[in-house]
């Protein structure tokens, strides 16, 4: 097969992480594995691993944007593709204006991804106008059924996405030097009972019911230390200074570290005893709830949306009803009395998985 995928850009983020995750199986089995992007730090990575990238922004959310249909279609149609695969709703949007136009011989199937519960209008629609519609979550698959009636149940493909176990294996610890190194940037760690939230600082994080939750534990923790692991989100600079202020208020400057953005998430896991998920509204799925799980950390979240499948999955002690502040601050306690502890091994949310089911609906679409 020759597929091309399609995106705004290949800077950070899930859906940027599961397209090289595709890309890469598909050259491992031999097809042909072509990206457009506006370019971005993930696209040597991608080129190394045997994929081609093709620079064009189709990302902008623009009225001038429609002016790259044209051009689109003439590409698509010299480059004869036999997958186009829309991870995003603009470009998916340019995609099936540039496919309408093609003869029916000529037009490669298209396939979208709903990667997150996009508001409900007739822009966010176009994840739905695929011939296969991959959903990332039993909840992504649930709210195309209730908010779009024209997508059709059985061209909805469930498929969770998954991570590698070798790079988050169970009972994973840190190198030597790596706890030298942490030590000596957080002495203040030392020795704690470290409950960590990670996110940027945005206001779907919830780091301020987090603080309040803290607050709570540190009359009944003497060795309590918060963690938030997560830089300031560009034009979030009001939110940021909130989340400051609240620990000032509360007093907890001696117990909350913060530490910016991060790029050893895995050892942070490792080092931490409970990660917390209390994201204000529900999210499609969850990569920081599998992640430590899949290593055994324990993790406590707001048990709605992606989150709630991960949990029930793997930690049903970790499910908390959406608002329960107390109860959140009770599985915590429960953690940390050597309750509830133990994390079931993660044989649900698979890499390999993801990627050969991904690959099937595209045989699908190919050789019916």
């Amino acid at each position: 097969m020759k597929v091309l995928q399609v995106l705004p850009a290949l800077d950070s983020g899930g859906v940027e992480r599961g397209t090289l995750e595709i890309a890469e199986a598909l050259v491992q089995a031999g097809h042909e594995s072509w990206v457009v992007s506006a370019g971005g730090r993930l696209v040597s990575q991608l080129e190394a691993a045997g994929s081609r990238h093709v620079h064009w922004d189709l990302g902008r959310k623009s009225p001038k944007s429609l002016l790259q249909v044209r051009p689109f279609r003439r590409w698509l149609s010299q480059n004869e593709f036999d997958i186009v695969h829309a991870r995003s709703r603009m470009p998916a949007w340019i995609t099936l204006m540039a496919l309408k136009r093609l003869a029916p011989g000529q037009a490669p199937h298209l396939v979208t991804t709903v990667h997150g519960l996009h508001s409900v209008n007739r822009y966010s629609a176009v994840m739905t106008r695929g011939e296969r519609i991959i959903a990332v979550s039993e909840t992504c698959r649930r709210y195309i059924l209730d908010n779009y009636p024209s997508a059709r149940a059985e061209h909805i493909r469930l498929i969770h996405r998954g991570i590698d176990p070798s790079q988050f294996p169970r009972d994973f610890q840190p190198s030597t030097e790596w706890q030298a190194n942490w030590q000596q940037e957080y002495p203040q760690l030392q020795g704690k009972f470290i409950v960590t939230l990670p996110g940027r600082l945005t206001r779907l994080k919830g780091h301020r019911e987090w603080l309040q939750a803290i607050a709570r534990l540190s009359q009944r923790m003497p060795d309590l230390a918060g963690l938030i692991v997560g830089g300031d989100a560009p034009g979030k600079a009001d939110y940021a200074a909130e989340v400051r202020q609240q620990i000032k208020d509360n007093g907890l400057e001696n117990i909350v570290t913060m530490t910016g953005h991060r790029t050893d998430m895995r050892e942070i896991y490792a080092a931490s005893n409970v990660i917390i998920s209390l994201s204000t509204k529900p999210e499609s799925f969850g990569r920081t709830v599998l992640e430590p799980l899949a290593m055994g950390v324990p993790v406590v979240g707001y048990a709605r949306g992606g989150v709630a499948e991960i949990l029930q999955a793997l930690y049903p002690a970790g499910a908390v009803e959406p608002g329960d502040l107390e109860g959140i601050v009770d599985a915590i306690l429960g953690v940390y009395n050597g309750q509830h502890t133990d994390v079931k091994p993660n044989d649900v949310f698979l890499l390999e998985k993801m990627q050969a089911e991904t690959l099937k609906v595209y045989q699908e679409l190919v050789a019916p």
